[in-house]
């Protein structure tokens, strides 16, 4: 119609311009149509050619209970959707769409498997605990490395927080105030002794190896905030060094003691004066004891440095601690000190018989006896606690105040007792009390001295016993195994009494069986303790 109007003018039929027709002419003109149909909608063609698109989207719902049937819930027109998602339903009591897809989505922390022969379906499955998922590979789980563990949803791993002994923990405050009280009561007995070092009680120990031991004591108590610092490589070091090295000290101090007191006893009636019994000599000989424990520990050390090192006994642990103390390589450090242990041990049951003035062999002996107990127990304490590396250390740490303790209670409590509560007990005890102690070996030595009778004074000439050649030392010249003391012939006000009322020859008579105490200066007198 628009076209005949635009070339016919109103001429009725088909004019000229029409016969025959345009068809490119006719396409642009039916390109152009815009009217309103007879279903009352607009109509047109797209650029395309095609006619509008118009649908109707109609549901299959159940409307009713039992009752099902097609209800309109949108159209689509000009390619605008309308859509009434309200009226959409598949289930009176489920309201929501159901889902049409091949695969869900994983989860966080878990990893897709693809099925065979699809690109677009998977199965989703958990990693382990130990496990994650890394999000540039999300088919494939991966382990966390060691001393780590994955996050809470498994997306990637984090560290371990170090766990070690705590110095505010229980273990650790129970052995630091253990240690503590030692080292208070260690620093006491040095000062007491510091003071008292001219009594006869404290040389009679011997000054020199009592300081020695007096060291290895502290050192012991020392060694117990050692183990209670964070373990490095330094402190590792300082483990190993302390561990041997304070037993090595109170040891070797002891055995010196007891192998001069048995060197001396066993000697019997020989007149030959046993070798390296001076001071001088026995500090010697402790310092190549104990420079074995250095020479075993430096070689230790050489051969396997020390370094700390993160163990772990259960997956989730992170135990930063010292190598050698996961393991039986602490055994090396106590190996000589055990080694000295015994051979003291032994020393001091062949002494336990000594006469009463040289009872510190007893206490010894009981020091021994306790120290052996001690570590009897530790050894099965120590290997059966390897899956608690805490506990193991701080039972070694007990262990190592323990031992000191035994030292410090049996050998300086008793004479500390005497030198501050009973100072009337601490003086040189009489020859004739020793002599009825001494063994008939021993005390033959004294019991044959020839008496000379003077107006004020006796001369006792007598071969002289070992003990009394240290002694007299550095008082006169002991080259010769005879020696002429001059002891004065004074005793107790009772006993003064009794001689002068008494004739010659009792008085003569009582001086060949009791030799006593002079009254004069002590430095003339020999001291026969040991």
């Amino acid at each position: 119609r628009n076209l005949h109007q635009d070339l016919c003018h109103g001429q009725l039929g088909l004019c000229k311009a029409m016969d025959p027709i345009d068809g490119k002419l006719l396409l642009d003109y039916l390109q152009k149509v815009n009217f309103r149909g007879l279903s009352g909608d607009n109509f047109k063609f797209d650029a395309l050619g095609d006619g509008p698109t118009r649908y109707n989207i109609i549901h299959y719902k159940l409307v009713s209970p039992g009752k099902y049937g097609w209800v309109t819930v949108g159209d689509y027109l000009d390619g605008q959707l309308n859509l009434r998602r309200n009226e959409i339903q598949y289930s009176l009591d489920h309201p929501a769409n159901p889902e049409s897809v091949c695969s869900h989505p994983c989860l966080e922390g878990q990893a897709k498997k693809l099925i065979m022969g699809e690109i677009c379906c998977w199965h989703c499955f958990n990693c382990s605990v130990y496990e994650f998922v890394n999000a540039s590979d999300e088919n494939n789980c991966k382990s966390c490395p060691i001393f780590q563990l994955p996050s809470d949803n498994h997306s990637h791993c984090i560290h371990i927080p170090e766990a070690y002994i705590q110095p505010d923990s229980l273990l650790a405050i129970g052995a630091m105030a253990f240690a503590s009280v030692g080292v208070l009561i260690t620093s006491l007995v040095i000062i007491v002794f510091v003071m008292y070092g001219d009594t006869p009680i404290v040389r009679a120990s011997g000054k020199e190896l009592s300081y020695v031991l007096l060291s290895g004591v502290f050192l012991c108590y020392g060694c117990t905030f050692i183990f209670m610092l964070k373990p490095t490589d330094t402190v590792c070091g300082l483990q190993r060094f302390g561990l041997g090295f304070c037993f090595a000290v109170i040891y070797s101090a002891l055995l010196t003691k007891t192998n001069r007191i048995s060197r001396i006893f066993n000697a019997g009636s020989s007149n030959k004066r046993p070798a390296f019994i001076s001071p001088r000599s026995q500090l010697f000989i402790c310092s190549i004891a104990v420079l074995m424990q250095v020479v075993v520990t430096v070689l230790w050390c050489m051969t396997s440095p020390p370094r700390a090192i993160h163990h772990w006994i259960q997956r989730e642990d992170n135990v930063l601690v010292c190598a050698a103390s996961i393991n039986a390589s602490y055994m090396i450090a106590f190996a000589y000190p055990i080694l000295l242990i015994g051979v003291c041990t032994i020393y001091a049951f062949l002494t336990r018989k000594m006469p009463e003035a040289f009872n510190e062999s007893k206490h010894i002996g009981f020091t021994m006896y306790t120290t052996c107990i001690i570590w009897l127990a530790f050894v099965p304490i120590y290997f059966s606690t390897a899956n608690n590396v805490q506990l193991r250390i701080t039972t070694t740490a007990v262990s190592i105040s323990l031992s000191a303790t035994v030292a410090l209670v049996f050998l300086y409590l008793p004479k500390i007792y005497i030198i501050l509560l009973h100072p009337e007990r601490n003086v040189r005890q009489t020859i004739s009390k020793l002599t009825k102690k001494l063994p008939h070996s021993k005390s033959h030595l004294l019991t044959t001295c020839q008496m000379k009778e003077s107006a004020t004074q006796s001369e006792v000439v007598f071969p002289i016993d070992f003990e009394f050649q240290e002694r007299l030392r550095n008082i006169s010249d002991c080259g010769e195994i005879t020696h002429r003391v001059t002891v004065s012939t004074q005793t107790s006000t009772k006993e003064t009494h009794h001689t002068t009322n008494s004739n010659d020859k009792s008085m003569s008579h009582s001086r060949s069986n009791s030799i006593t105490q002079p009254s004069g200066p002590t430095k003339d007198v020999p001291d026969i303790n040991l």
